[in-house]
């Protein structure tokens, strides 16, 4: 049996005994996402299955193979397992509650509450579940390379100097990172809505969110000096064309923080970032400032004349307003560290391979980190201290502030991006928006979704309304599914010429429409678990995930408890 060894100081660990804890690497005082290791001796480590991603995916697909008796590692690459469940949402984005079954349900039974939970103790049961099945967890691992032979994956090598020599690989990363180095197909940003005939497909969808956060709708001028061009645009806005209704493009929708709030007297007031420019929230001061008509609840809202500007809530708060702590625009280059402006009416092939070496990708993932915490600290300090709020908002923002009881060592801040959509890779079957409304029914399902197709803003531009250039967020959109609908193993798969033995639950083949409504973590859970389960499948049978059969799989799946 495995000893659970984690490479990290693992805080709110009340279920775990620190003897069973390693205390390298632990440096907790900086908040960010990566950070150079030095490596250490060339080291192979052999297991059986090999997760690359300490999100909830990543935990139950490891804990599956690992009860199942197999000899599993996971690794994450910062000192956290448990991604946003753990990272600050835990608000969580249920849908329907009937259709999680077996592991997700059973963290969210011994949790006590499937929503409203506090970071740390899903953090804990996440490390408890882990200990419980004796897997190995690799803290601060970021891959370096990986070795493919015969189409398939032999190792993945680490910048700690690691290699990880698996028989089936599972990428539950976020971004998809692993799928990339193995030269998996891969799409980034938005599909034409005539891919795949999807209305809520493209740019300028019209049938959902057509008035949601729009700044009202009033005639707000983006220009420094209103209504003068030549003075250029407020910050925050993009200069690139808005683009065309149904056309493509590679932009990404938001990333924000769930940032975990109290009202308490010991609340932590909003820090001032060290980077602060009021500056870049003077289209926020000139909204809030705009028509004294307007209604602030501090909450969602879709009633006319009513705004944000932020969501104000004991514990997790999202984004919630026109001008809100989703950074707009500021995460194109996240999934692939470059972005090509523009649109598209014809769908570009996928992509493959790595664009630039892993090292630099994540050197500029770490710069649009830290300015996702130098814009959302800000934005917060702003509302709370600057004298272009008024006084009666200033007075609201100030009743709050961070939850002093969570993320002790980063500040009180999560630790956690809200990656709400990286790589989404293509294979052999693409979920799309036809499944999320039950048109089209899949024959291999290894969990539901039930959660709306959901998108959040993916630009912040310019536009001509009533003879007035005005600003407009776009990209934006809710609606509500039918009914709960099965997600297909070929989905989680690579194409069979692709690669034979990696499995993808996080990053799945999805359109973007799709990709908004799986992307819930109960789901992603679900289908880690799925996954973990077609691992050892494939390991006993000997055979490629995608000649896995679905029938011993599927009858697998339902004696665990998944619901299909």
């Amino acid at each position: 049996m495995n000893k659970l060894v984690l490479i990290a100081v693992v805080m709110f660990c009340g279920c775990i005994s620190s003897s069973h804890i390693s205390y390298e690497n632990s440096n907790f005082q900086k908040l960010y996402y990566y950070r150079k290791v030095d490596s250490g001796k060339s080291k192979i480590i052999e297991c059986d299955l090999a997760v690359y991603g300490g999100t909830p995916a990543g935990v139950t697909a490891a804990v599956q193979a690992a009860r199942m008796g197999k000899k599993v590692i996971l690794l994450t690459s910062n000192q956290f397992v448990g991604g946003l469940t753990s990272g600050g949402l835990t608000a969580t984005d249920v849908g329907i509650k009937e259709s999680i079954g077996s592991l997700a349900l059973e963290f969210y039974s011994r949790l006590g509450r499937i929503s409203q939970f506090n970071p740390s103790e899903a953090e804990s049961l996440f490390l408890k579940m882990l200990e419980e099945a004796d897997v190995r967890v690799l803290f601060e691992r970021f891959l370096k390379s990986v070795e493919m032979e015969d189409g398939r994956l032999v190792s993945m090598t680490f910048e700690t100097g690691e290699t990880i020599s698996a028989k089936i690989f599972t990428d539950a990363t976020y971004e998809g990172d692993l799928l990339a180095a193995a030269n998996v197909s891969y799409r980034v940003g938005r599909e034409p809505s005539g891919a795949y005939g999807e209305s809520l497909g493209g740019l300028w969808q019209r049938i959902s969110w057509q008035n949601v956060y729009q700044f009202c709708g009033l005639p707000i001028s983006p220009y420094v000096n209103p209504n003068d061009p030549e003075s250029g645009l407020l910050p925050e806005i993009s200069s690139e064309p808005p683009g065309h209704e149904g056309d493509g493009d590679f932009k990404v929708q938001s990333y924000n923080f769930r940032h975990f709030l109290t009202n308490k007297e010991d609340r932590v007031p909003f820090p001032k970032p060290v980077d602060y420019n009021p500056g870049r929230y003077e289209l926020l001061a000139r909204f809030i400032n705009f028509d004294s008509t307007i209604k602030w609840v501090f909450n969602y809202t879709t009633k006319p004349m009513t705004d944000g500007p932020v969501q104000l809530r004991g514990g997790d708060s999202n984004n919630a307003g026109s001008f809100s702590t989703d950074y707009v625009g500021g995460n194109y280059r996240w999934p692939d560290g470059s972005y090509e402006p523009g649109s598209f009416k014809e769908m570009p092939p996928p992509r493959r391979g790595m664009p630039l070496p892993l090292s630099e990708l994540y050197k500029i993932r770490e710069q649009i980190f830290q300015d996702h915490v130098n814009y959302q600290q800000g934005l917060m300090y702003f509302l709370a201290n600057d004298a272009q709020v008024p006084d009666t908002m200033r007075k609201t923002v100030n009743k709050w502030g961070l939850d002093p009881h969570e993320f002790q060592n980063t500040g009180h801040w999560p630790h956690q991006l809200y990656l709400r959509e990286g790589r989404r890779m293509v294979s052999d079957y693409v979920m799309t928006q036809a499944n999320c409304e039950s048109q089209t029914t899949v024959n291999d399902g290894i969990g539901l979704a039930s959660y709306s197709m959901d998108s959040h803003f993916c630009q912040r531009v310019v536009v001509e309304t009533d003879g007035k250039m005005v600003v407009r967020n776009e990209g934006g959109f809710g609606k509500r599914l039918p009914k709960p609908y099965p997600v297909s193993y070929r989905s989680i798969v690579p194409g069979k010429n692709e690669c034979k033995n990696l499995l993808v639950p996080v990053c799945l083949s999805a359109s973007h429409a799709a990709y908004g409504s799986i992307r819930m973590e109960p789901v992603f859970m679900i289908l880690g678990q799925s996954a973990g389960t077609a691992a050892v499948m494939a390991i006993d049978e000997g055979v490629a995930v995608q000649d896995v059969s679905y029938e011993k799989l599927k009858k697998r799946l339902l004696e665990d408890g998944q619901i299909l």
